[in-house]
Protein backbone atom coordinates (compact mmCIF):
# COMPACT_ATOMS: atom_id res chain seq x y z
CA UNK A 1 0.00 0.00 0.00
CA UNK A 2 3.06 2.53 0.85
CA UNK A 3 4.45 2.25 -2.88
CA UNK A 4 1.05 3.90 -3.92
CA UNK A 5 1.74 7.12 -1.62
CA UNK A 6 3.60 9.03 -5.16
CA UNK A 7 -0.19 7.88 -6.68
CA UNK A 8 -2.17 9.86 -4.07
CA UNK A 9 0.15 12.90 -4.20
CA UNK A 10 0.02 13.25 -7.96
CA UNK A 11 -3.77 12.87 -7.73
CA UNK A 12 -3.40 15.44 -5.25
CA UNK A 13 -1.37 18.12 -6.96
CA UNK A 14 -4.10 17.18 -10.22
CA UNK A 15 -7.14 17.89 -7.47
CA UNK A 16 -5.15 21.52 -6.69
CA UNK A 17 -4.46 22.40 -9.83
CA UNK A 18 -8.13 21.63 -11.23
CA UNK A 19 -9.35 23.95 -8.55
CA UNK A 20 -7.46 26.87 -9.87
CA UNK A 21 -8.87 29.14 -12.62
CA UNK A 22 -7.20 29.35 -16.26
CA UNK A 23 -5.60 32.25 -15.47
CA UNK A 24 -4.24 31.27 -12.38
CA UNK A 25 -2.90 27.92 -14.09
CA UNK A 26 -1.45 29.95 -17.17
CA UNK A 27 0.49 32.56 -14.43
CA UNK A 28 1.82 28.99 -12.31
CA UNK A 29 2.73 27.23 -15.52
CA UNK A 30 3.74 30.21 -18.19
CA UNK A 31 5.72 28.03 -20.42
CA UNK A 32 2.83 25.71 -20.93
CA UNK A 33 0.70 28.23 -24.23
CA UNK A 34 -1.36 25.47 -23.57
CA UNK A 35 -3.07 23.66 -20.59
CA UNK A 36 -3.38 20.85 -22.77
CA UNK A 37 0.34 20.39 -22.34
CA UNK A 38 -0.35 20.33 -18.51
CA UNK A 39 -2.57 17.25 -18.55
CA UNK A 40 0.04 15.65 -21.09
CA UNK A 41 2.37 15.72 -18.39
CA UNK A 42 0.76 15.42 -15.43
CA UNK A 43 -1.14 11.86 -16.78
CA UNK A 44 2.16 10.79 -18.09
CA UNK A 45 3.58 11.26 -14.40
CA UNK A 46 0.71 9.48 -13.14
CA UNK A 47 1.04 6.43 -15.11
CA UNK A 48 4.11 6.28 -14.05
CA UNK A 49 3.12 6.34 -10.37
CA UNK A 50 0.77 3.86 -10.97
CA UNK A 51 2.90 1.83 -12.62
CA UNK A 52 5.50 1.56 -10.05
CA UNK A 53 3.29 -0.58 -7.76
CA UNK A 54 1.15 -2.62 -10.08
CA UNK A 55 4.51 -4.13 -11.75
CA UNK A 56 5.00 -5.91 -8.60
CA UNK A 57 1.27 -7.42 -8.65
CA UNK A 58 0.63 -8.49 -12.17
CA UNK A 59 2.95 -9.41 -15.33
CA UNK A 60 4.33 -6.00 -16.72
CA UNK A 61 1.86 -5.74 -19.67
CA UNK A 62 -1.27 -5.86 -17.63
CA UNK A 63 0.37 -3.36 -15.37
CA UNK A 64 0.87 -1.19 -17.81
CA UNK A 65 -2.86 -1.38 -19.07
CA UNK A 66 -3.82 -0.85 -15.83
CA UNK A 67 -1.75 1.93 -15.14
CA UNK A 68 -3.38 3.63 -18.12
CA UNK A 69 -6.92 2.98 -17.03
CA UNK A 70 -6.51 4.36 -13.43
CA UNK A 71 -5.27 7.13 -15.32
CA UNK A 72 -7.99 7.57 -17.53
CA UNK A 73 -10.60 6.58 -14.47
CA UNK A 74 -9.11 9.69 -12.50
CA UNK A 75 -9.08 12.23 -15.58
CA UNK A 76 -12.46 11.44 -15.91
CA UNK A 77 -12.91 12.17 -11.65
CA UNK A 78 -10.75 15.38 -12.52
CA UNK A 79 -13.30 16.51 -15.34
CA UNK A 80 -16.43 16.12 -13.53
CA UNK A 81 -14.43 17.82 -10.51
CA UNK A 82 -14.02 20.70 -12.58
CA UNK A 83 -17.98 21.11 -13.15
CA UNK A 84 -18.11 22.83 -9.72
CA UNK A 85 -14.99 25.28 -9.97
CA UNK A 86 -16.00 28.82 -11.24
CA UNK A 87 -14.41 29.88 -14.64
CA UNK A 88 -13.99 25.57 -15.28
CA UNK A 89 -15.74 23.34 -17.48
CA UNK A 90 -15.47 19.54 -17.96
CA UNK A 91 -13.38 19.01 -21.65
CA UNK A 92 -13.13 15.85 -23.82
CA UNK A 93 -9.99 17.34 -25.11
CA UNK A 94 -8.70 17.04 -21.92
CA UNK A 95 -9.20 13.48 -21.55
CA UNK A 96 -8.13 12.57 -24.64
CA UNK A 97 -4.53 14.19 -23.74
CA UNK A 98 -5.00 12.55 -20.29
CA UNK A 99 -4.79 9.30 -22.13
CA UNK A 100 -2.46 10.10 -24.84
CA UNK A 101 -0.01 11.09 -21.86
CA UNK A 102 -0.72 8.03 -19.75
CA UNK A 103 -0.15 5.82 -23.16
CA UNK A 104 3.14 7.47 -23.98
CA UNK A 105 4.25 7.39 -20.18
CA UNK A 106 3.98 2.74 -20.89
CA UNK A 107 5.37 3.10 -24.25
CA UNK A 108 8.57 5.03 -23.20
CA UNK A 109 8.64 2.29 -19.94
CA UNK A 110 8.29 -0.64 -22.51
CA UNK A 111 10.74 0.81 -24.72
CA UNK A 112 13.27 1.19 -21.60
CA UNK A 113 13.04 -2.40 -20.22
CA UNK A 114 13.31 -4.10 -23.51
CA UNK A 115 16.29 -1.89 -24.26
CA UNK A 116 17.95 -3.06 -20.61
CA UNK A 117 16.33 -6.71 -21.59
CA UNK A 118 18.57 -6.20 -25.21
CA UNK A 119 22.30 -5.20 -23.04
CA UNK A 120 22.08 -7.91 -20.57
Amino acid sequence: MKKFIPSIIVMAGIFYMSSRTGQELTSLFPFFSSLNWGHLVAYFVLALTFLYPLKDQFPIKKSMILSILFSVIYGFTDEWHQMYVPGRAPDMLDIMNDTIGASLAMIVYYIYIQRRKNQQ
